[in-house]
């Protein structure tokens, strides 16, 4: 194959991570299309400009598909790390952790408001609205409680 990707080390670790079927893919078949994928991802081509030697462009996506269903891709993820750290070679200080914020109406995440406070918000959203008209704010401020 003249575009292989592994190195044979790393085909023996990534192998028994992949599922075979009772009627294949054939184990010369399943490098073939691992390969495929790698392909595919590594240059941003489309399936369909898949070389042939990778196999047929629509089995090796749906080959993808059906790996990424399966959880192949979090196994080998999750066996690199556990690789890495029997080696001793994790470096923790790589871990990034996401912060984003995703705002959403106080009803969708279940809070429960008690009565009081309810009143309370609605009455300065009246007291506000009643500034508004009266033209003693501007329509853009708002009044935090």
């Amino acid at each position: 194959m003249t575009r292989a990707q592994l190195t044979d080390g790393e085909w023996e670790f990534i192998r028994p991570h992949l599922p075979v079927g009772e009627f294949g893919p054939y184990p010369e078949q399943l490098r073939q299309q691992f390969e495929g994928v790698i392909w595919r991802f590594k240059t941003g081509g489309q399936w369909r400009e898949m070389p042939q030697e990778f196999g047929a462009w629509s089995t090796v996506s749906n080959r993808f598909r059906q790996w990424r269903d399966a959880g192949v891709f979090e196994a080998l993820l999750e066996g690199l790390i556990a690789e890495a750290a029997n080696r001793g070679e994790v470096d923790l200080s790589l871990v990034s952790i996401d912060s984003t914020t995703a705002r959403a109406h106080h009803d969708a995440a279940g809070m429960h408001m008690g009565e009081d406070v309810l009143t309370a918000l609605e009455k300065a959203a009246a007291e506000e609205e009643k500034a508004r008209s009266k033209g003693a704010m501007p329509k853009n401020k708002t009044v935090r409680t």
